[in-house]
């Protein structure tokens, strides 16, 4: 496998331990390009679970039930997460990153591809509905071993005054992801009958979402597997350690991380899979239509996203957080009185939902990894931001799905207050751990 040399390696290679950093240009593309891969397999799904399986697998039902029942396990991967990360952690410490990144992203692809041939409800009854499940949970698995830490190793060699700058690079997968996978059920669901689209063509992004996988596993094992950067990643300390000293050590700024991005995250999920299931169950809108409308806000949020780091650098990531939090809670307010608006009011919380989104989402991955002991950095990270994903987005599409059913959009809006509020707790209680600190 070729070695990419840069001036930082080079420095490792002749011992010049003073010069060990390593390039972030370089390690910002792989972390990129990992992520968008991840995030294109995981909003396949996501549109597929509001799209595809309520119909596929649970006909049976009325439209919101079947809704549910289908949000119900797309939360499974959440739950599955942190497990994943466990068995995965071990890997690591007997086998090795690569092995570890390899089996995990392996699995990840196969259990994506494996969807794409999934028999339905009409075929084998309720097995098809048990089929998805664990092939949910398997992803769920995956995604716990693909945490490579490479992000954290970004972060660390990141020049002191664009930190900022380059926290957000990672967050850009996100959005590369949701436009890509949008674009593709954009197009299946206009060129093809409804009939035509539910029986086989929903599959083909997932066949896509497997090619996806394996291109960007070797762009990372390029870079990870390289004795460099092994030896770059030892140097930092970004080695995996066992969750029990890791708690002990980093107990309270793992907590308090994985409620920062709370507002972030719970947002993340309505502006991308629950409007989209409003659209489905309470309007007769076109699906792709609206699914452009998404790829829009997602250029929005791609741009919002870079402006983050602009902004975290000038005022500082706490700072904008904070702000970030507070105009989400306004936000909050606004939904129920932008979805009465009909089409321009779906479309308009959908581009300023993403534009929001950006610059909270940009800086919010991560913000008090610095608090981890530096021997902990790798294990303490990678926990928190499962937490977060699972606290505050795993549930959040069959929660307000659940609350706009029993009570309206304005428990939406207060879902979302909620999210915010306690974004804006996490902060200040960081902050209070490090005025202690100091």
């Amino acid at each position: 496998m070729a070695t990419v040399q840069t001036p930082a390696m080079a420095g490792v290679n002749s011992g010049q331990h003073g010069h060990d950093q390593a390039s972030p240009g370089e390690i910002a593309i792989s972390v990129i390009i990992g992520r968008t891969s991840e995030f294109f397999d995981f909003f396949v799904y996501c549109i597929a679970s509001v799209l595809v399986f309520p119909k596929f697998l649970f006909p049976h039902l009325d439209p919101m039930s079947a809704m549910l029942s289908s949000f119900a396990i797309f939360s499974l991967a959440f739950i599955a997460r942190p497990i994943g990360s466990l068995i995965f952690m071990r890997v690591d410490r007997k086998h090795g990153r690569g092995v570890k990144l390899t089996a995990a992203m392996l699995l990840l692809g196969f259990a994506t591809a494996a969807m794409a041939f999934l028999p339905g409800y009409a075929d084998i009854g309720y097995y098809a509905v048990w089929f998805l499940v664990v092939l949910r949970f398997a992803q769920g698995l995956a995604l716990g071993g693909a945490w490579d830490g490479l992000a954290s190793l970004l972060a660390l060699n990141a020049p002191d005054n664009k930190r900022g700058w380059y926290a957000m690079m990672p967050q850009l997968g996100a959005p590369l992801g949701f436009m890509l996978a949008s674009a593709l059920f954009a197009y299946f669901v206009s060129s093809l009958s409804e009939a035509d689209f539910i029986d086989w063509g929903w599959r083909f992004p997932f066949f896509v979402a497997f090619a996806i996988n394996v291109v960007a596993l070797f762009a990372r094992l390029r870079l990870v597997m390289t004795a460099e950067f092994v030896a770059l990643l030892e140097r930092n300390e970004l080695q995996p350690e066992r969750v029990r000293p890791t708690f002990r050590a980093n107990g309270k700024s793992i907590v308090i991380g994985a409620f920062v991005p709370l507002a972030s995250y719970a947002l993340f999920h309505l502006v991308t899979v629950f409007p989209l299931s409003w659209v489905v169950l309470y309007t007769r809108d076109s699906i792709s239509h609206f699914l452009s409308v998404q790829i829009i806000g997602g250029l929005v949020g791609a741009g919002t996203i870079v402006l983050s780091g602009i902004l975290a650098d000038r005022i500082g990531r706490r700072r904008l957080l904070g702000w970030a939090a507070v105009l989400i809670g306004i936000g909050g307010f606004l939904t129920p009185f932008l979805y009465s608006w009909g089409v321009f009011g779906e479309d308009l919380i959908v581009v300023l939902g993403f534009a929001l989104l950006g610059l909270s989402f940009g800086q919010a991955s991560g913000a008090v990894a610095s608090n981890f002991q530096k021997a902990y950095r790798y294990s303490a990270s990678a926990i928190t931001s499962d937490l977060a994903w699972l606290i505050g987005a795993g549930f959040a599409p069959l929660v307000a799905l659940e609350l706009c059913n029993l009570y309206g959009l304005v428990a939406v809006g207060i879902y979302l207050l909620s999210g915010a509020i306690a974004t804006l707790l996490a902060l200040y209680f960081n902050h209070q751990m490090l005025t202690i600190r100091d």
